[in-house]
């Protein structure tokens, strides 16, 4: 298994429009790409991200499948509408928490 581990903040004054696309467009789009969203973390307080985010995938083989697809440009795309200071990482899944 491989791990999509996302990281952002989200705009201020978009809230709540990033949660209703996040609820709405954007984990139903992970699931229908083949990726299984695992934990999404919100930092309430402190410095870091404000959101980070996990998905896996069977492999690394359908990871990069599933990143090269005009389906995941799609919805990234539409993610930075409500996101700044985006970043990824592609790395093998283990249990619980990862950086």
């Amino acid at each position: 298994m491989m791990k999509l581990l996302m990281s952002w903040d989200i705009k201020p004054g978009r809230e709540q429009a990033y949660f209703e696309f996040v609820v709405r467009e954007f984990a139903p789009g992970l699931m229908r790409l083949g990726l299984q969203p695992t934990e999404q973390w919100y930092t309430l307080f402190g410095s870091g991200p404000q959101m980070l985010t996990g998905a896996v995938a069977e492999d690394l083989e359908t990871m990069r499948r599933i990143l090269a697809s005009e389906e995941w440009h799609e919805l990234h795309s539409k993610l930075l509408n409500y996101v700044t200071n985006y970043q990824q990482k592609v790395v093998p899944a283990a249990r619980g928490f990862q950086l």
